[in-house]
């Protein structure tokens, strides 16, 4: 096998799509490095192992010799990406955006080689623009090709309201390819048209258009929606390694193989004996620590991740946790939900009395530790493994 076919074989890895692979090929067969460019707006100052799925393949471009650029949006920012969204999104005030920003920055070299990264901010070129400038990117697109993007097109035929400035956000992200001369950008797949506008702006200033290659959107830990903050399912790449390592092994044993090929740094064919190991008898937990234990070393260290293990283990070294438990989605409103509620939902209890008598006793366990207040207020964010007493336990997610 080739150096250039290994190279695509890395690439693909994990990958929903490569447009187009061919042109990939030749850019690689050059032998000089590549741009490869990919674009976040600071919508949120934290960051998730969601977002990290597309940090990873920008690592994995870093490996192959290629020089990432981390396009931090805060112009586009201010105009609120419409990309998958039902209705106009609320743009960023400029005090948030900055505040993001410097966050952005301080996590994401905890995978990305700060020698190989440049951070660029899309207000360096778009602020310099002037009105007529403006008029001259729009006129690159028309209003038919903006409607065929699927979420344009639903808000349009179902008569919700579509404002100018929104149709702005692809030209701007797809000008921004032109500014850097991206020979490759990166984008979940909800981004799939705006980095193909950036193609067509590219090829309209006479440049080598982009390749566009998009990544799969992680799931939460529910298993179902999307890894989002506000939906209470994720997992910060900032939370402590005890809090890390707890949420990783609630997820279950088959959304793990989808962590491991999205997070893990991990050969296939490793991964493949993993699965090889638990059709022969291996317990699915022994291989889940393996997931974590890495995720944890590469956001914290080796040691924190070995502590974290350790800390599981004895916590629930007495009462083994089951590799199958029921699963549960509990509605909460905004001022959250008292424990001893949380226990009667889940059916871990039969009454709230009950709940506060198993509490009382020392009976009632959140992730290996005990509980004391049965009057506690849970809020949307909350994601765990209830115990109640030795035999009974429900994985948990408010929402």
């Amino acid at each position: 096998m080739t150096k250039v076919q290994e190279a695509l074989d890395l690439i693909a890895r994990g990958a929903d799509e490569i447009l187009l692979e061919d042109e990939l090929k030749k850019k690689l067969e050059t032998g000089k490095p590549l741009r490869i460019k990919a674009g976040f707006d600071p919508t949120a100052p934290d960051l998730h192992l969601g977002h990290t799925v597309l940090i990873n393949k920008l690592r994995q471009f870093q490996l192959l010799g290629h020089k990432v650029i981390f396009l931090i949006g805060d112009f586009t920012g201010m105009i609120g990406d419409p990309s998958g969204k039902s209705a106009t999104r609320p743009p960023l005030t400029p005090e948030q955006i900055k505040e993001n920003s410097e966050t952005y920055q301080e996590q994401i070299f905890k995978i990305l080689d700060p020698e190989q990264t440049e951070v660029a901010f899309n207000s360096t070129w778009m602020d310099k623009m002037n009105a007529a400038d403006i008029v001259r990117l729009a006129s690159n697109y028309t209003v038919a090709r903006m409607l065929e993007r699927d979420d344009f097109n639903k808000r349009y035929k179902s008569n919700q309201s579509i404002a100018i400035h929104e149709f702005l956000y692809p030209l701007v992200q797809g000008y921004d390819s032109v500014a850097l001369g991206a020979d490759v950008e990166l984008g979940g797949t909800d981004q799939k048209f705006n980095l193909l506008v950036g193609r067509q702006l590219q090829e309209a200033n006479g440049k080598a258009p982009q390749v566009v290659l998009t990544m799969p959107i992680l799931e939460g830990l529910d298993g179902v929606q999307k890894m989002s903050k506000s939906l209470g399912n994720y997992i910060g790449i900032d939370e402590p390694p005890n809090e890390m390592f707890g949420k990783i092994m609630s997820v279950s044993d088959e959304l793990m193989w989808r962590y491991f090929e999205l997070l893990s740094f991990r050969p296939l064919e490793e991964i493949n004996s993993f699965k090889n190991q638990i059709e022969q008898g291996e317990n699915p937990r022994d291989i889940k620590f393996k997931l974590a234990e890495e995720i944890i070393a590469r956001f914290h260290d080796a040691k924190a991740a070995a502590n974290a293990q350790a800390d599981f283990i004895n916590r629930f070294s007495n009462n083994a946790i089951p590799d199958d438990m029921p699963e549960v989605d509990i509605k909460v409103g905004a001022e959250g939900m008292s424990f001893a509620n949380i226990l009667k939902e889940a059916g871990l209890v039969d009454s709230t009395s009950d709940a506060h008598r198993m509490v009382k006793q020392g009976a009632v366990k959140i992730d290996g530790e005990r509980v004391e207040d049965s009057k506690q207020l849970f809020k949307k964010d909350l994601c765990a493994v209830m115990q109640v007493g030795k035999r009974k336990f429900a994985k948990v997610t408010l929402i």
